[in-house]
């Protein structure tokens, strides 16, 4: 008997191991299939602002000046509107935190949030809602007058933009010109303060 009672008490502790292994392999299974909870470059979901996390530029927001104020002292714009959960402008952060990096001096750089937009009838030609086309990300580059030269929908290559920027600081084209460097912290650039 007391063989018996060994074996069903041997037998009782293997069906707790099988249930236990059981019940972890199928905990192990539903934490696989789980989706991630974590946002990416690839995907439409908000995870931080974008220039801090994707372009490493936390200065461009918020922009030293509005729209109205750069105007008002003829100073050239790059506006850029944006939204933190969008793929396509997780993607273009980089171009915008490019066009800071070697014109930031000289321009104003105004990456705008379309969250932030005011919801009116009509805005003024000061107002960046004026200029928003609904699609993001959408680019409007100014000149010295507040004249648009450049209002572009998608991802607008570095280059367009640049090219843009040629014409109002009157530089040379990008073919016949020495290339842009990076700016070093105290660097002064001749060529963009004529």
């Amino acid at each position: 008997m007391n063989g018996i009672k060994f074996l069903f008490l041997h037998k009782k502790t293997n069906w707790q191991r099988l249930i236990f292994k059981a019940l972890v392999l199928l905990a192990c299974l539903f934490i696989v299939n789980i989706t991630s909870a974590f946002a990416g470059i690839k995907d439409d979901v908000y995870d931080g602002n974008i220039f801090v996390v994707y372009a490493g530029n936390g200065s461009l927001v918020p922009a030293r000046q509005t729209l109205a104020q750069a105007i008002a002292e003829h100073k050239p714009v790059f506006l850029a509107f944006y939204v933190d959960d969008s793929k396509d402008c997780k993607e273009y952060a980089i171009t915008i935190s490019r066009v800071q990096e070697f014109y930031g001096k000289a321009a104003e750089i105004i990456p705008l949030s379309v969250d932030t937009i005011p919801s009116k009838k009509t805005y003024s030609p000061t107002e960046p809602g004026y200029y928003y086309s609904g699609v993001v990300p959408q680019v409007v580059v100014f000149d010295r007058l507040g004249k648009v030269v450049l209002n572009k929908q998608g991802q607008v290559p570095f280059e367009e933009i640049d090219d843009r920027f040629r014409e109002v600081f009157d530089l040379l084209p990008r073919t016949e010109s020495v290339q842009l460097k990076r700016r070093s912290f105290n660097e002064f650039s001749s060529e963009l303060s004529k």
